[in-house]
């Protein structure tokens, strides 16, 4: 722990890539594996395809599945350890493949959402954003005031990510000389292969999470198995 320290210390660029594990304390369950959200629901209802030809059947099922839990999550002791290192100036961004949105409400400022939000709906028909918190999405099927069907603001299966986030992605990953990479099993294409590429890059890469993943023993420079939040409680005591 303390050879950690001091290499997040002394990082000249130092980043974070999260995924589902990190907001796992904070009540959201993963998607996949044990107790997943795909172990109780069917990952159907956000293909891309399925939701424009049943968009009703897919709103159902998306606000049991996402809006009911994440609405009310709160940042746990990671995401809040993960902002103070950004705000004392040692982390540069972090890159969450999360839609949670629980990094900004932890007061992470530099954070690319690379796989989208719930924070925002987009019209399907003229493209324009609502916030979230300002739709009533107690009606079978939310619409627009053009009258298009409103869709969360994230990455469905099928759809591809949003090109300007994957190039700042990218540029920040380029820049990394240490990057911690949080709750993620690394099997998500193409975010997963952004640590692959920090450490082709000469990046030394810290992995936290509760079990092995496709990094483990491969990139991972230190591998941490345990909770996201015990991991970052005995970091920021030295912050």
């Amino acid at each position: 722990m303390q050879e950690i320290i001091d290499l997040i210390k002394k990082a000249k660029f130092l980043t974070a890539f999260t995924g589902a594990g990190i907001s796992v304390e904070s009540g959201i369950p993963p998607f996949r594996g044990a107790g997943g959200l795909w172990e109780k629901y069917d990952p159907k209802y956000i293909e891309i395809e399925f939701f424009y030809s049943h968009p009703q059947e897919s709103w159902a099922e998306m606000k049991k599945i996402f809006f009911n839990s994440m609405g009310v999550a709160k940042p746990n002791t990671a995401h809040k350890t993960l902002a103070v290192l950004e705000n004392k100036g040692f982390l540069k961004g972090i890159i969450t493949q999360n839609i949670d949105n629980l990094h900004q409400k932890a007061g992470s400022k530099k954070v690319l959402e690379y796989h989208g939000t719930i924070e925002t709906l987009v019209c399907t028909k003229c493209l324009k954003r609502y916030k979230t918190k300002d739709t009533d999405l107690s009606a079978a099927l939310p619409k627009c005031s053009c009258g298009g069907v409103l869709k969360p603001d994230f990455v469905f299966y099928g759809e591809g990510i949003n090109p300007q986030v994957y190039q700042e992605s990218l540029e920040l990953t380029l820049k990394t000389d240490v990057m911690i990479v949080v709750g993620t099993s690394g099997e998500v294409m193409p975010a997963c292969s952004l640590p692959l590429t920090a450490k082709q890059n000469g990046a030394k890469i810290i992995e936290v999470n509760t079990l092995p993943s496709s990094y483990t023993g491969s990139i991972s420079d230190y591998f941490f198995q345990e909770k996201a939040g015990d991991f970052f409680a005995k970091i920021a005591r030295s912050f």
